[in-house]
């Protein structure tokens, strides 16, 4: 009598596994992307002058064809679950075939799927550390999602053919690199001393709050010079009542002052939360308007939390003028 040989636990729960990881990035995902066009600030916990989540969603890295880069994330993870849960969806006594035939392609677009992921999280790692220079927990769990979705694919079944998981690695792994280092090849980060473009293309701004002490009250001085379309913006801004709280000690408030310029900043109708001689002083204004963060931007009675990109302040504000603005972050 032959002994029928018993299935791998790990096969038989792969595909539940791979969709529930999947399901949480998609929700990871999906959270940063509504917070991301609708302007608020993620929740997330990090340490006075370092740093996070926040500093991530607002950078040039964020948005990709226009759009959040955690939209394309959020689809990423879905289409992880659909092709995780399809073959189970089919009854496999009436229909052995076709279940047989979709698990067999599914598998292979899971494995695709999970390379392509794996490496561009990679990038995303490493734009983290050395470009960012931020802590971002959503952003390391998503690696982590997308690295635990590659090995259950590899482990979750047998691969008859070992060399056609090394051929698919290779080929997606390259496309995926070259197609990532192509979508952000216009990304040029510059130091906040190095303010003008050569080039006339907006600039990255960057600012290490280290590396000087802010001036009681008053903050760190500001080493843009703004072009016409940022005064024309921030005078729009004024005019229509939009409030800008800010606290002097706050380097993000830098940052947004940064992307102003000096001579734009100047006209933007600010709140000064904390008093000079006690950063942890709160002003009546400040808590009647419950700010919790800073910068917060009050535009039309809508808040919009952390730094903004001018190309957000005007089209929040139905400002029409001109938006070729230098500086973005």
């Amino acid at each position: 009598m032959i002994r029928r040989r018993s299935t791998p636990w790990i096969h038989r729960w792969s595909r539940p596994l791979i969709a529930a990881i999947a399901g949480c990035g998609a929700l990871t995902t999906g959270y940063l992307t509504i917070e991301k066009l609708t302007g608020n600030s993620a929740a997330c916990v990090a340490q006075a002058g370092v740093k996070g989540c926040n500093d991530v969603l607002s950078s040039a890295w964020a948005t990709v064809f226009g759009q959040p880069l955690a939209l394309f994330g959020f689809l990423a993870y879905t289409s992880m679950v659909v092709l995780a849960l399809a073959p189970l969806a089919v009854n496999r006594e009436q229909n052995k075939q076709p279940r047989s035939n979709l698990e067999n392609l599914t598998w292979l677009l899971l494995l695709a799927g999970a390379i392509a992921m794996s490496v561009f999280s990679g990038y995303l790692m490493y734009l983290l550390a050395f470009q960012i220079k931020a802590t971002c927990l959503y952003c390391i769990g998503s690696a982590l999602f997308s690295l635990s979705l590659l090995v259950l694919t590899i482990i979750g079944r047998t691969w008859e053919d070992i060399g056609q998981i090394f051929f698919t690695a290779i080929i997606v792994g390259m496309v995926t690199l070259i197609g990532t280092l192509g979508v952000y090849a216009g990304v040029n980060p510059v130091a906040d001393n190095q303010v003008e473009s050569t080039s006339g293309q907006p600039v990255k701004i960057s600012f290490d709050p280290n590396k000087k002490e802010p001036k009681p009250g008053v903050g760190w001085e500001i080493t843009t010079t703004s072009g016409e379309a940022e005064i024309q913006l921030a005078r729009h801004l004024t005019n229509i009542g939009a409030k800008e709280y800010v606290a002097w000690w706050c380097p993000h408030c830098h940052e947004q002052k940064l992307i102003f310029g000096k001579e734009a900043y100047k006209e933007i109708a600010k709140v000064e939360c904390a008093s000079a001689n006690n950063p942890n002083v709160i002003a009546d204004e400040c808590k009647a308007a419950k700010i919790e963060g800073f910068p917060t931007w009050i535009i039309n009675g809508t808040r919009y939390s952390a730094v903004q990109n001018l190309e957000e302040l005007a089209k929040v504000s139905g400002y029409t003028g001109p938006r070729n603005f230098k500086y973005f972050k």
